[in-house]
This record gives structure tokens, sequence and C-alpha cells, in this order.
């Protein structure tokens, strides 16, 4: 899989949301999207970054942008996760990982010493004509926003 860097065009997309409606990146053009990549609802590490993404989407909000989850997860337990942490940006379901492989969310990783294939916990920055203006692969789910928002400057 071969990482997307600043620049780059964002892989376009249309996946299903937990309430199993279509949701397409190209409808956030004209927005900032966090795209963010991660490997399963309802984990621990996961719960931590959904609830500080959704600690955060105020100030977020008031800056632009927009959030958006991925996960290989099937809707149903997107709606659960949702409803469980009171979500309140859209969690995408990509159940076949063909956007994961399109920006690189999908490949070898270590795992405990390992080396797997799996979901590589990544988080995207997409400028308002569609174009990647960051690409962070391999965050840590505790920390990660907190430190996002410093890069963006939000506080």
């Amino acid at each position: 899989m071969s990482k997307l860097q600043p620049g780059d065009p964002a892989p376009d997309f249309t996946l299903t949301d937990a309430d199993e409606n279509e949701v397409s990146l190209e409808s956030f053009r004209g927005k900032r999207v966090i795209l963010y990549f991660y490997p399963a609802a309802m984990t621990p590490g996961c719960t931590k970054q959904a609830c500080d993404f959704r600690d955060n989407l105020g100030a977020l909000t008031e800056q632009g942008y927009v959030v958006l989850g991925v996960s290989k997860d099937k809707p149903a337990k997107l709606r659960q996760f949702r409803e469980r942490d009171a979500l309140t940006f859209p969690l995408l379901s990509d159940t076949g990982l063909d956007v994961h492989k399109a920006y690189g969310a999908y490949g070898e990783k270590t795992n405990y010493g390992k080396t797997v294939m799996g979901v590589i916990r990544s988080t995207f920055i997409i400028d308002p004509d569609g174009k990647v203006e960051k690409a962070l692969y391999n965050v840590k789910a505790t920390g990660h926003v907190a430190r996002l928002t410093k890069e963006l400057g939000i506080s």
C-alpha cells in the first residue's frame, strides 16, 4: 500500500453510515474534513479516540472541520457504538476495506511484536478542494486528538 502525501488528491468514496445512509466525501467539498480510520468499534482504544473527537467536536466545528470516522464494522455495530458513547459525528462502514486501502490505512503493521495485516490507525486532514493537507499514519488512540487540535491551532 502506498501512503498518501500532502497535496495528493484525497481518494473519493461513498460509504454507508450507521443508519445505512450513503455518505460521499465529495459532498463535503468546500469544508475541511478530518477523516480517521480506526480498527474496531467498541474496543478500548477506539472508544477513547472516538470520545476524544466527540468531546472536541464543538471546537473543531467552529473552525470549519467535519469529522468522519471509518472502520470495517457493519452499520449495526456502528449504531451500537454511536448510541453507547453518544457519538455525534458520522461513523462509516468500509467492510470491504477498499477505502482503507485507497488511503494506505490497511496493510502490514506490528502488533505485539508480530507483523500482521490489519487496519493502520490513521488520520487525514482534507482541504476544501479535496486535497490531502496532512496524512498521519500509525497514530496512538490516546492523546491523538489533543495533539491534532494543537497542530491545527485549535484550543
